[in-house]
């Protein structure tokens, strides 16, 4: 059992019960839902922190729609499931460290109200779904990977709501550019955390041929 609050499941969890199932559906159709607002409000304000988590929470959608899939199936597969999802990751934190590499060298500063706005809009939809998530955080890589976006995710939001009041303050981009490079970075560190945790339950898997 977890230590944390005396509620939560113990590693072996694969999701395998209608209530986990349920949240993991509204937190689909949250992550959806944010992904096209903040798309537009990316484009519209010139935040390229706000694209950066746009794409996050595409990807999030994607990968929770995987995760539900693949409850109850072998261990193997979840665990490979684990493994792609903490590739993507990988792939998020390139993009967005390339595209603030891209934003040093092109004028223009984001418009903060249209920012900060979104930014926390989307840093509720992500505190609502790891709260729902809280008593699942240690279930198995496919389930813990979910935990670990969620709350990645509202403390990327936070991050983007302190760049907009640096840019309002400053009027500079550079606040935008700071936050889109820790977001890459607790990408990274997610990334890597589900990764070790995928191939070593692929190691189990092996081990007792399941």
């Amino acid at each position: 059992m977890s230590g944390d609050c005396g509620c939560g499941v113990d590693q072996n969890f694969d999701g395998s019960s209608p209530a986990y199932k349920r949240v993991l559906i509204v937190i689909i159709v949250i992550n959806l839902g944010m992904f096209f607002v903040e798309l537009f409000g990316g484009l519209a304000s010139g935040s390229m922190a706000l694209l950066a988590d746009s794409l996050d929470f595409l990807g999030d959608s994607a990968t929770y729609t995987i995760s539900l899939i693949v409850i109850g199936m072998p261990l193997a597969v979840r665990a490979k499931a684990g493994l792609f999802k903490g590739v993507s990751l990988f792939i998020v934190a390139a993009w967005v460290l390339g595209s603030t590499s891209y934003r040093v060298f092109v004028e223009g500063v984001p418009e903060a109200l249209t920012m900060g706005t979104i930014a926390v809009a989307a840093f509720a939809a992500n505190v609502l779904s790891a709260v729902l998530l809280l008593k699942y955080k240690d279930g198995d890589s496919n389930v813990r990977s979910v935990w670990l976006c969620s709350r990645n995710d509202a403390i990327g939001n936070l991050a983007v709501i302190v760049a907009a009041s640096g840019i309002a303050a400053t009027d500079a981009a550079w606040p935008d550019l700071l936050v889109a490079g820790i977001m890459s970075g607790l990408f990274i560190h997610s990334a890597t955390r589900i990764v070790q945790q995928s191939w070593k339950e692929l190691s189990e898997a092996k081990r007792i041929n399941i």
